[in-house]
């Protein structure tokens, strides 16, 4: 006799956190890119230091992201 609330992963359907985790990747790239390039105009026009160090730590806490999210859902 089978169980009928033992549901497999792949009869389920898509859950919304499984389409948000698939969105976190191009967020975290438009961020990294966006960081990036405000970093890179606040320090070449003399802008507060504190300001292109902040952008900065956003670039780097962008890239840190993106590698952990790589190798947590890279496939074996």
């Amino acid at each position: 006799m089978s169980d009928i609330l033992n549901v497999s992963e792949a009869a389920r359907p898509a859950q919304p956190a499984d389409a948000r985790r698939g969105m976190l990747r191009p967020v975290l790239w438009l961020l990294l890119g966006i960081s990036a390039v405000l970093n890179i105009v606040t320090s070449n026009f003399g802008s507060n230091i504190f300001v292109g160090i902040g952008f900065g730590l956003a670039t780097i806490a962008c890239a840190v992201a993106l590698a952990v999210h790589h190798y947590r859902h890279r496939r074996p």
